[in-house]
């Protein structure tokens, strides 16, 4: 089998993962390779996501190292064995690679977490509001390109409700709940969606109102698997988003997102009754918001 020209971001997590286990067992590459049975040029591969590395062989490498989680280890071999396929491939040849990245990520999460202050996230967006931001956009993507991208963004917010769905919390700066977008009906069955998506058991949403404290300026979503050391962190950039899974960053993105919801307004609760409702809360913005939209 040859190398992998363009490895995709589970394959180059998998060989950096493969990376910390050696250097943990303060092992050089070539001692690593005589570890595992192998040439030290394999290994090199192996840790860039250019090529895999078998069961066996992560396991012998793993037991070099003290005190590494058996359940780390185990997910780190499903995540070396996995074929990366799944309803998202026909879409991996017209589509960014970053898109085929992000979707096998949610896929595999348990737990997401997402800061936006400028848009609503992706996975709450409906087809018209997705629409909207397309084509007023700065990308040169054809009007094709543009409709399979939301036709996209719509089937990855399936994973939502599915059999076994992650639990996701988002916190929205309330800048992104003012743009009309050009048509105030796309903005009110905008808003209408956070309040149905709220009433998902899995689903919590909350605003960081303007008179609260100042917001911070990237969105990022954090997304966690079954172990959360495999955890990635996706960092939006108007050229090209970072991903980054290193323990320090991991930490301190969750850090950041638990302040975050700490200081914004009280989850919406659609199924609460108004006169319930003794603070301000996400759900009394929203309402608040949706009336000058009729």
């Amino acid at each position: 089998m040859g190398l992998r020209a363009n490895p995709t971001y589970r394959q180059r997590r998998f060989g950096a993962e493969v990376r910390k286990l050696r250097e943990a067992a303060g092992l050089t590459v070539a001692q690593g390779a005589a570890r595992m049975g192998m040439q030290a040029s394999h290994i090199s591969n192996v840790e860039s996501g250019r090529t895999g590395l078998s069961a066996e062989r992560v396991r012998a490498l793993a037991g070099a190292t003290s005190g590494e989680s058996s359940t780390l280890v185990d997910a780190l071999v499903e995540l070396g064995q996995d074929s990366g396929k799944g309803w998202w491939s026909k879409y991996r040849h017209d589509l960014r690679p970053s898109l085929m990245d992000l979707a096998e990520l949610e896929e595999r999460a348990t737990r997401i977490v997402s800061y936006e202050p400028a848009f609503v996230p992706g996975l709450l967006q409906t087809p018209e509001y997705a629409t909207t931001m397309y084509r007023g956009g700065y990308t040169s993507a054809s009007r094709e390109e543009q409709d399979l991208e939301v036709e996209f963004r719509v089937r990855r917010q399936q994973v939502l409700g599915g059999e076994r769905p992650p639990t996701f919390h988002a916190v929205i700066y309330e800048a992104a709940l003012h743009a009309t977008l050009g048509d105030r009906q796309v903005m009110r069955g905008q808003l209408l969606r956070l309040i149905e998506a709220s009433r998902l058991p899995n689903v919590t949403i909350q605003v960081l109102p303007f008179d609260g404290p100042v917001p911070f300026g990237t969105s990022f979503t954090l997304l966690e698997p079954t172990v959360p050391e495999l955890s990635t962190v996706v960092v939006a950039h108007i050229e090209r988003s970072l991903y980054l899974g290193d323990d320090d960053a991991l930490a301190r993105y969750d850090d950041w997102f638990a302040r975050l919801r700490d200081v914004a307004l009280p989850p919406v609760d659609a199924a609460a009754q108004p006169e319930a409702r003794a603070v301000k809360d996400s759900l009394g913005l929203m309402q608040r918001l949706l009336y000058p939209l009729l």
